[in-house]
């Protein structure tokens, strides 16, 4: 289990831990712990709030730094699959000519400016946020798109027959990732309610929407999921969760 964490932490953040052996063994439950990195990243978050009051930080430069934490935790792998995925449909191509784009390394000017829009966005949630009940709503937010995404890769096809994605998914336990999966969103989701019912119960719906767009929009563009699809739902359903706390922060 502890080699599962290693991996898990080790392929989806910058968050360092000790190195292991890549084995049928160790990656069986390796998706297992995704989803702890959404919390780790919000526990920074909740940190990064605490220490900004007492210093005295606030506004805009709070708000930038909370906005990076996640890029810079993650080292920016769910971003890069939004940009790549933006670059893909926007070509309006066949769906073999998409798949390759995903793969493509170079940025086109549709990924530049959609992230350029997100990115406004993000800051401008980051920065709305003014108490620890939002803050922490926004960090169980970022746990539940990684569980939907480990769902979503347990049981969706896949749009390729090879990739780290797929490699990930064919040796992980069905059965045990799902089991996971549910725990964390049966966990989250009454943290969420707990917190705040009103803005919890958005947080969640807005994720749920944003599930079923990434459903429809890769099996009817792609054919199924890849890993660069993944990344893009997670951006988005981050940047969902955090635009509704800061649009709900009056009620």
């Amino acid at each position: 289990m502890l080699k599962s964490l290693c991996i898990a932490f080790a392929t989806y953040s910058r968050i360092p831990t000790p190195r292991v052996e890549w084995t049928d063994a160790s990656l069986r439950y390796a998706i297992c712990f995704f989803p702890l990195i959404g919390a780790v990243i919000g526990a920074a978050e909740y940190g990064w709030f605490r220490l900004a009051g007492v210093l005295g930080i606030t506004g805009l430069l709070r708000g930038a730094v909370a906005a990076a934490l996640p890029l810079l935790l993650t080292g920016g792998i769910h971003a890069d699959g939004f940009c790549d995925t933006v670059d893909a449909l926007s070509s309006h191509q066949s769906r073999e000519r998409m798949l390759e784009i995903l793969k493509d390394s170079h940025c086109g000017a549709f990924a530049v400016i959609f992230f350029a829009v997100w990115a406004m966005l993000w800051l401008a949630g980051w920065t709305s946020l003014d108490s620890g009940v939002s803050v922490l709503c926004a960090g169980l937010g970022l746990v539940i798109s990684r569980a939907l995404s480990g769902l979503a890769l347990t049981h969706w096809s896949h749009a390729r027959k090879a990739g780290m994605l797929r490699t990930v998914a064919d040796a992980g336990s069905k059965p045990a990732v799902t089991a996971a999966m549910a725990l964390y969103l049966l966990a989250a989701c009454a943290g969420l309610l707990l917190l705040a019912p009103v803005r919890g119960a958005a947080v969640i719906a807005v994720n749920a929407l944003a599930l079923l767009w990434y459903r429809s929009m890769s099996m009817r563009r792609f054919g199924g999921v890849t890993g660069d699809l993944a990344g893009c739902f997670v951006t988005v359903a981050e940047l969902a969760t955090v635009l509704t706390l800061a649009l709900t922060a009056g009620v």
